[in-house]
């Protein structure tokens, strides 16, 4: 199953990620490598959020990486969202329909 990792970035993200990138980024990588993420990275012009694609059995899988993430530990996360994607189309599709 797929689910969509949304956070929603502090005011001060840019700024301050740098102390917290590389930990950030050895986790996230740790979870593309056993291919749990699939894709990730910040969204907006300027960088307002960030949404991160997981292929794993249950929404908990989620939550752990977001409790592990040092980026929501130091406060560079205001809020975020996991939600069910249903995906259909595509080589990755969870559920390919034609």
């Amino acid at each position: 199953m797929h689910y969509v990792l949304i956070y929603q970035v502090a005011d001060d993200y840019l700024e301050r990620r740098g102390l917290f990138r590389e930990k950030h980024l050895k986790l996230a990588w740790n979870y593309a490598e056993r291919g749990e993420l699939i894709l990730g990275g910040a969204v907006g012009e300027p960088i307002d959020r960030a949404h991160l694609v997981f292929n794993v059995d249950s929404k908990a899988a989620v939550e752990a990486f977001v409790q592990a993430d040092p980026y929501v530990q130091n406060g560079l996360i205001k809020s975020h969202q996991i939600m069910p994607w249903h995906t259909v189309v595509g080589d990755l599709a969870a559920n390919p329909t034609r």
